[in-house]
């Protein structure tokens, strides 16, 4: 069983940035995927970014609409996820979600994300 946990979330002017973390516990491998997903109301889950280690090396890919603005990293002896946002837009509004997929998928709670001046 894995749990995930986001924190960092909150109300940022545009322009500005925040970093998200997704703890995890759990049977967790860095061979296997982790993401972000963000989701708004009325509209589909999108995978934001991803990541992939094997041995030293992490695998990223971000969605056309954050490349060059966001991040996504991963600390393995804290056995949590990052994503930086910087340079953050108002259509960035949305509960960001962390994933894991371990033969299933596995999600965390959400954290909010408001984009505003």
């Amino acid at each position: 069983q894995v749990q995930l946990v986001e924190s960092g979330g909150g109300l940022v002017q545009p322009g500005g940035s925040l970093k998200l973390s997704c703890a995890a516990s759990g049977s967790i491998f860095s061979s296997n995927p982790m993401g972000w997903y963000r989701q708004a109301p009325g509209k589909q889950r999108e995978l934001v970014a991803s990541i992939t280690s094997s041995g030293s090396v992490n695998f990223v890919n971000y969605v056309g609409s954050v490349k060059g603005r966001f991040t996504v990293s991963r600390d393995k002896a804290k056995n949590t996820m990052y994503l930086q946002m910087n340079s953050l837009r108002p259509e960035d509004t949305d509960v960001y979600y962390c994933n894991y997929r371990g033969g299933i998928d596995y999600w965390g709670q959400g954290t909010q994300v408001t984009v505003s001046s």
